[in-house]
């Protein structure tokens, strides 16, 4: 008896300790499925919340505008003002030009001029190199108080010389009419033609040079656009820069 009461007082120990050791399985397993449970809950917080990020943090493309709203028209962009000191166009150049041969100030007709090569006047279409008048940057200053009659080739039709002092040929054969008024700019490109041959790229290369074209269809409607008049400067391209080495005047001729 003593020895089977000492085996069931046994078994019933090593029970008991299974028993304790089965909660202890338990606990484990449980703590581990909480473990389990709570990571997939942070999972996926942390997913919605990347999600919101995502969402909110600006496109590297966006401006600070668009992050706020969304752009649904693209706005235009402004032009920028060309740099102070850039060198004009030859449009620009002209229009210069223009404006003082207008007020006939040779002074600072003459800071446009060619160092070497002038200014070659040409009363007509056809550029003649060796008998139109060449004038430096130090001559053209002083032309319009120039009391010197010149000889500026001949009239078309008689032949006759056309003997003008620069005054009288600047009001004649120049600005002889309201150019920056009336004309119609155009900028390589001839509008007045007439009857006398245009050899202007013959003299003055297009690789090498640019010119803009002040044209006037008529002047009086009576004679039906036969006094048309055309005045083209001429510009030699250094680099940026227009150098003015040409004034062509044009108009109908016999």
């Amino acid at each position: 008896m003593k020895k089977l009461k000492s085996e069931t007082n046994d078994c019933l120990f090593r029970l008991k300790g299974y028993q304790e050791m089965w909660k202890g399985y338990v606990f484990m397993l449980s703590s581990k499925i909480q473990g389990l449970i709570v990571g997939a809950f942070a999972l996926i917080l942390l997913t919605a919340c990347g999600t919101t990020d995502e969402a909110v943090k600006p496109n590297k493309d966006q401006t600070p505008s668009q992050t706020d709203e969304q752009v649904t028209k693209e706005q235009p962009q402004e032009q920028e003002e060309p740099e102070e000191g850039t060198p004009p166009t030859a449009l620009e150049a002209a229009a210069t030009v223009m404006s003082i041969l207008k007020a006939g100030d040779m002074n600072s007709l003459s800071a446009w001029a060619h160092r070497k090569k002038g200014i070659r006047y040409s009363p007509y279409a056809y550029v003649d190199s060796e008998e139109d008048l060449v004038f430096s940057k130090e001559e053209l200053s002083g032309l319009m108080k120039d009391s010197t009659v010149y000889e500026w080739r001949t009239f078309p039709g008689s032949g006759a010389l056309i003997e003008l002092t620069y005054a009288d040929y600047h009001k004649q054969f120049v600005y002889d009419v309201d150019f920056i008024k009336n004309a119609e700019i155009s900028l390589n490109e001839v509008q007045g033609e007439g009857t006398t041959i245009n050899n202007l790229y013959e003299v003055y290369p297009k690789d090498t040079h640019d010119f803009v074209e002040y044209h006037i269809d008529g002047i009086d409607p009576q004679y039906e656009g036969m006094d048309w008049r055309s005045l083209r400067l001429v510009f030699e391209k250094i680099g940026h820069d227009h150098i003015l080495v040409g004034i062509i005047h044009d108009q109908w001729t016999p």
